[in-house]
Parts: structure tokens; C-alpha cells; sequence
């Protein structure tokens, strides 16, 4: 299979095919983890077995037995043991950027996005997991979740996954945020504005990006009467408030209110209060609700890398975040590969024919390649 995208840039067209999907996810693993391995065996091979997962959505037990040119179960669990979780936390933005980083301009200001998001847990908490197995509300049938924060530009066509955390129970937001803002420093971009989930909503929180004076925007939650008095009215406006925890400490916010008529929306009707602590940006209330709204790109990431999340149930922690970056790696990849062979070359901004180049073709180009590399023994057993 390949597929030939128009491309303008020169007269010839450019034939893109499952080879380059693959060497292009391949390749950052490659050069960023170590797994030091005896006999016939390669790093190449785990790593092989690994996206074949990821796109097949299948487990190190059910890969094993469908394909032929795969390392058998024992041998795979015994050599991905020997990641460690240090190092991959360490490798991790060096994996997702490898290809996308060129695409990105030092010092350019960019809008970033930093969320949660929770993978289901079935299973025990013992002293190997109790630091990383969160307790949340309750969803698919457990209150157990392995969680993890990520850092991502939710620019229009570059919204890219900078970096991916486990999340552990003994850090706090600001150890995570420091995190990633040391690390956008690293990589000499600039932030324009960075968007937060509701549950940055705190004292800690915005005390620290004040005192970075990190521009920011971050929706108001609705706790208190005070803050419930705020948020009801039909003009936009802005307010200023004062924030306290339990602690007793304090912190002086702007509230950006935007009003929005629902008209049937949801099936509600009359005016819809939105309201953001904003800092850095002096933006009207719609400017300001129309960027934030933007951070929902980093939604659409979580269904892409769930459509190439390997299953599992272990419990190993190390396990499960290199699956996890292998997910967000392969949707970095597509969005390298579209940006770079189906940009429209034209006069403005840039304009990228998404129709051409879907997640779900990328996908397909990799599954294709893998199960010609792996061979699945169902077609074997077949042909007998």
C-alpha cells in the first residue's frame, strides 16, 4: 500500500508509504531507550511488538499468539522489566518531539495546554503501585485509575504532545507544573498563554504562576456563594475576587465572565455564565472563552491515543507509561507526516488537507506494515 499526496511545493508528487509511518515512530524509541539484550533478540523487535499492540489494541499475551515473528510472552515480559521508570520519565519529551520539534520555531510564543487524564485500574494496590494508583470518581466500574498529566500546544496545526507524566500521589500540581514550564525554558519557546484544567483551581496554584507571571487562563469552579453570586448576569465583565484555602492563605484573582445565549443548546435556554480566572492577558471575555476553548484539542489527543492504547491489566507501573508514551508518540508521528506532506503551499497561513491524511489511514498504514513484518499465523495456519 502507499498513497500519493498532492503537494505543491514541487512538480513531482511524494509517495508516502507504511515503511516511512513506521521508521518515523520507530526511530525516537530507538535512539532515546536502552534495553541491553543477548542472543538474536533486538530492542527493535520489543519496540516492533509494542506498536503492533498499540494499533492492534491487543494485550502481551494475545500479540504473542497471533503473530509468528514475535517474541513469545515470557520473553517479551521479561526484557520490557528492564525499562526503567526514571529513565523513561527522563526520555520521555526527547520520544514525543523527536520528529515534531523540527516543525516547531524557537522563541516563537505558543498556547499550551497542560490536563489529567485517567486510565481504569481492576486490579491491587500493594507497596509496588500505592504511589501511583489515584482515587477519583468513579468511572467504567472502579474508583482505581493510573493517571497521567500532559503537557501539549494546542496551536492550530501543531498540536503536539511536548511531554507525558505518571502522576504521583505524594507530588503536588505545582511540582508538575514547574515541571513543564522548566521544560517549555529547555526547549526556548515562549508562552503566550497557558490553559488549565478545572482541577489546577487553587491557592498554590495561582500563587506560583503570579510570582512566574506565567500568562494563564483557567475556568472559574462554581464553590461558594460568593463565586455563585459572581457568575449570574447578562453582560461579559470582569471582576476581581479573593481566593482562600483551608490554610488560610490568600490570592488576589481577575474573573473574566463571558455570557453566552444557549438558545436551545442542551436543550437550555437564557444566558450561560462563563467564568475564567485569566492572568498575563488582557483579552475581552469572548477573546478569552474562544482561546480556552482551543484546550479541547487536548481532549481529541486522549480519544487518538486511546485508539492505539495496548491493553493490560498489570499492575507494573513502568509497563504501563511506556505504553502510554507509545500511544501519544504514534498520534505525534501523524501529525508530523500530515503537516510536512500535506501542507498546502499558498499565499496566508498554513493550510493542511487533513481530509487526505486521517488518523484512522495512518493507522492502517502501520498495521498493514507490522502484520507483513510479524506475520499473523491465523493466514499461515490457513494456507496449510
Amino acid at each position: 500500500m502507499s498513497f500519493l499526496p498532492s503537494n505543491s511545493r514541487t512538480c513531482d508528487k511524494f509517495e508516502l508509504r507504511p515503511k516511512q509511518c513506521i521508521d518515523a515512530a520507530l526511530k525516537p524509541l530507538l535512539e532515546n531507550i536502552d534495553i541491553r539484550i543477548n542472543g538474536s533478540l533486538s530492542s527493535k523487535d520489543l519496540f516492533y511488538t509494542a506498536m503492533c499492540m498499540a494499533v492492534d489494541k491487543s494485550s502481551v499475551h494475545s500479540a504473542s499468539k497471533h503473530y509468528q515473528e514475535i517474541p513469545c510472552e515470557t520473553s517479551l515480559r521479561y526484557h520490557l522489566r528492564k525499562l526503567s521508570l526514571e529513565e523513561l520519565i527522563q526520555a520521555n519529551e526527547n520520544i514525543l518531539l523527536h520528529s515534531s520539534v523540527g516543525t516547531l520555531k524557537p522563541e516563537k510564543k505558543y498556547e499550551f495546554a497542560i490536563d489529567f487524564t485517567n486510565d481504569p485500574y481492576y486490579g491491587k494496590v500493594d507497596s509496588f503501585n500505592q504511589d501511583y494508583v489515584i482515587r477519583s470518581q468513579a468511572k467504567k466500574s472502579t474508583n482505581s485509575f493510573y493517571s497521567y498529566v500532559s503537557l501539549s500546544i494546542i496551536n492550530k496545526n501543531e498540536r503536539y504532545t511536548l511531554a507525558v507524566l505518571p502522576v504521583e500521589r505524594n507530588k503536588t500540581k505545582v511540582d508538575y507544573l514547574t515541571y513543564f514550564i522548566d521544560l517549555i525554558e529547555e526547549l526556548d519557546f515562549n508562552i503566550k498563554v497557558l490553559c488549565l484544567d478545572r482541577e489546577f483551581y487553587s491557592v498554590d496554584v495561582f500563587e506560583f504562576l503570579q510570582d512566574k507571571e506565567i500568562s494563564h487562563i483557567t475556568p472559574v469552579v462554581k464553590r461558594g456563594n460568593a463565586i455563585k453570586q459572581l457568575l449570574n448576569g447578562r453582560k461579559a465583565r470582569s471582576a476581581d475576587y479573593v481566593m482562600k484555602n483551608a490554610q488560610k492563605q490568600e490570592v488576589q484573582l481577575n474573573i473574566i465572565v463571558d455570557v453566552k445565549y444557549l438558545k436551545g443548546k442542551r436543550g437550555k435556554y437564557g444566558c450561560e455564565n462563563l467564568g475564567f480566572v485569566v492572568y498575563g492577558v488582557k483579552w475581552p471575555p469572548r477573546k478569552v472563552s474562544n482561546v480556552y476553548r482551543r484546550r479541547f484539542a487536548i481532549e481529541s489527543s486522549y480519544r487518538m491515543r486511546n485508539i492505539v492504547k495496548p491493553r493490560t491489566s498489570t499492575k507494573d507501573v513502568t509497563f504501563r507509561y511506556f505504553f502510554t508514551i507509545v500511544s501519544f508518540l504514534l498520534r505525534n508521528v501523524w501529525l508530523y507526516l500530515q503537516k510536512k506532506h500535506f501542507t498546502i503551499v499558498k499565499p496566508g497561513p498554513i493550510t493542511i488537507d487533513e481530509d487526505k491524511f486521517r488518523f484512522a489511514r495512518f493507522i492502517l498504514f502501520v498495521e498493514e506494515w507490522l502484520r507483513r513484518k510479524l506475520r499473523i499465523q491465523l493466514v499461515v495456519q490457513c494456507l496449510r
